[in-house]
């Protein structure tokens, strides 16, 4: 016997709804880790996104996550230091963030694996593009840190590469902030938030929303950028099910 639309109720019938991608690469910066505290990894806080995450994989999609590890080490602060080891100790950094994370899932049942490009064969796999694939159609939600193993490249840059490599249909990048502004929300209360952008209009005006040699590869390959405020509860799933919310970044502007 078929159901009607109206004869379902209205929980029922969004959760029915499929939504519109089946494989996306979710970026979470290393600061959304530390919660209030500014530094470190708040347990609480990686809770609530593995939470959101088991949410979004319940609905059908394959998600990937790749972390940042700005609430424990970032390059820039010790201009003293070789940029090269400054960066390798931050793709170490991106481990423990994605170590914290993955053992978060695994308390809701979700399995999870970790993938990194710098080898750590005691703690977890190394990135091999195929097997990330594999364990996505298994239905896994894979971890990718130590950044792309190379200096010189951030977890923007690592995010829109392993979104290509993956094939994800768009990179969804959750930041503190509500979108894109043409300004700094914090600093001037009469910024405004873009709801689209093209990659060119990125490039040509300097927007923060990732770094130009990530925004390049994305533009050479079609690849769609949504950037959210993910401190916002729910917000994962709200953004993956199609709402409306945030700054899409693509080819043209409708």
């Amino acid at each position: 016997m078929s159901l009607t639309m109206d004869a379902i109720p209205q929980g029922e019938e969004q959760r029915l709804k499929k939504p519109p991608y089946e494989r996306i690469l979710l970026k979470l910066s290393g600061e959304v880790f530390a919660g209030s505290s500014g530094f470190g990894v708040d347990a609480p806080t990686v809770r609530r996104y593995a939470e959101e995450i088991a949410d979004v994989t319940a609905l059908g999609v394959q998600i990937a996550v790749v972390v940042g590890g700005g609430n424990i080490w970032r390059g820039r602060i010790a201009p003293q230091m070789e940029r090269a080891t400054a960066d390798q100790m931050g793709m170490i950094a991106t481990v423990i963030n994605a170590l914290a994370l993955q053992d978060a899932l695994e308390k809701l049942e979700v399995k999870t694996r970790v993938l990194t490009a710098i080898e750590m064969k005691d703690v977890a796999e190394p990135f091999i593009r195929r097997k990330a694939v594999r364990h996505l159609e298994k239905g896994r939600v894979v971890i990718f840190a130590g950044g792309t193993g190379s200096p010189y490249f951030t977890t923007d840059s690592c995010a829109a590469l392993r979104g290509l490599e993956i094939n994800a249909e768009a990179v969804f990048k959750g930041t503190k902030v509500d979108g894109v502004y043409d300004g700094d929300p914090e600093l001037n209360p009469d910024a405004k938030m873009f709801q689209e952008l093209t990659y060119l209009d990125v490039l040509r005006q300097g927007l923060k929303v990732m770094d130009s040699t990530a925004i390049s590869l994305c533009m050479d390959n079609g690849l769609a950028i949504n950037v959210f405020n993910i401190t916002q509860q729910g917000n994962i799933k709200r953004i993956i099910s199609g709402e409306k919310i945030g700054t899409q970044v693509k080819k043209e502007v409708e």
